[in-house]
């Protein structure tokens, strides 16, 4: 029994390393796209019913919370099939990897909305910015196992987290502020899955 421990655990550091050394491809680049026709159609949907969302905080919030979780199910729910199908008996780890990357950023986001939004609402206004800087290490993190020229998109989101910052007012609140960085951003993240990922021509 030993024996066979020792060879089931080799295997699976086997698979391990593997994992880690393989191009990731559990993205499809049309899902990806329609997270940013996502954050677009919530910014418009923003200028429309929240004309002054300083005064509207909660409502704010939960647009934008639900466009992020409604992206993410959509990703997860893709990517799980699509690696399954292109990576095979990798899949697991791969997915593994591909969530332990995007974990950390994603609950760092979760913590400082709740921590601004019960202990500093005044300072709500950063959220913009401090969502696109925080979704930016996420990308860097991920850059590791994507196409090299992902890291564009890794330093659109820092870019445009700084501006949204920069404007250290009640201006970070506009639709466009949101609907731009990451509408243009996942439009940005899918066309270099498309066009650098050897399996860019499988757009599913």
């Amino acid at each position: 029994m030993n024996d066979l421990n020792k060879a089931l655990g080799d295997i699976s550091s086997i698979r391990r390393q593997m994992a880690r050394s393989t191009e990731f491809c559990g993205y499809g680049p049309a899902t990806l796209a329609a997270t940013g026709v996502f954050a677009i159609f919530a910014a418009l949907a923003q200028a429309i019913w929240l004309p002054d969302p300083a005064k509207a905080i909660p409502a704010y919030l939960s647009t934008w919370i639900t466009t992020a979780i409604g992206s993410a199910a959509l990703i997860a729910t893709q990517m799980r099939a699509r690696t399954r199908r292109i990576h095979s008996e990798m899949a697991d780890e791969m997915i593994r990897m591909a969530v332990e990357q995007f974990l950390p950023s994603a609950g760092a986001g979760t913590l400082l909305t709740m921590v601004l939004v019960w202990f500093v609402p005044g300072a709500v206004w950063m959220l913009p910015g401090m969502w696109q800087v925080i979704f930016s290490l996420g990308v860097f993190s991920s850059c590791r196992f994507l196409p090299r020229p992902m890291i564009a998109a890794g330093l659109w989101y820092l870019l445009t987290g700084l501006v949204c910052i920069a404007l250290a007012d009640n201006r970070a609140l506009s639709p466009w502020a949101m609907g731009i960085p990451y509408g243009t951003g996942q439009l940005l993240v899918a066309a270099i899955l498309l066009f650098h990922s050897r399996e860019g021509e499988d757009e599913s």
